[in-house]
């Protein structure tokens, strides 16, 4: 959908994306809510994984404290809750889902086969927390899954090949909604995760 990231191997994903090598250390286990790397026009920072959609105040006039981790390709540029977002990357190694009954849920761990890096678009923005904060937030973009993953979820991330980070980033309206589609069947390899601490920092 993704569930949860994993980034293990930073310096290959800097070189990847020719961009400086970060101060990251590897993670197995990366749950909504918890900073992630966020490529940006800027370059790499770090923003949180779960956005407060823009403008959304509750009966009392305070900020609605819901937090959208995933938005739908299909409306996401339509929403109001996103009005004014800009567009990000996410890269990770891959991600997580879970299959099963409550108490019997399987996890799978999801990569790409050719072992590079995965990109997935996303929306970013920054929200003014109560009290003044400012807080960098993203959101990853899904489509309807590929042939290599609809066992296991209805959703998938939008994965970006290394050549359309660029026009993700960058590129007209018409260019980036092209690119939101599921990645081709065979991007994937989907296995079960072994040995994950699912508790986590």
């Amino acid at each position: 959908m993704p569930g949860r990231l994993f980034l293990t191997r930073v310096p290959e994903m800097a070189a990847w994306l020719g961009v400086a090598c970060p101060d990251e250390p590897e993670r197995s286990n990366i749950a909504p809510g918890q900073e992630v790397l966020c490529l940006t026009e800027l370059g790499l920072g770090r923003a949180r994984w779960g956005m407060i959609p823009v403008g959304r105040v509750n009966a009392r006039g305070r900020p609605v404290m819901e937090t959208i981790v995933n938005a739908r390709s299909e409306t996401v540029f339509d929403k109001s809750a996103f009005a004014g977002v800009s567009r990000a990357v996410v890269p990770c190694d891959g991600w997580y889902e879970w299959t099963g009954a409550r108490g019997r849920r399987v996890p799978w761990r999801i990569a790409r086969a050719d072992g590079q890096p995965v990109a997935f678009a996303a929306i970013r923005d920054v929200w003014a927390a109560p009290g003044g904060r400012e807080v960098a937030q993203v959101a990853t973009v899904t489509c309807p899954p590929n042939a290599d993953v609809a066992a296991i979820h209805d959703r998938m991330g939008v994965i970006l090949e290394r050549s359309a980070v660029e026009v993700w980033l960058s590129g007209s309206a018409e260019d980036a909604a092209a690119l939101m589609q599921p990645a081709p069947a065979g991007t994937l390899t989907v296995e079960k995760a072994e040995g994950v601490d699912w508790a986590g920092p």
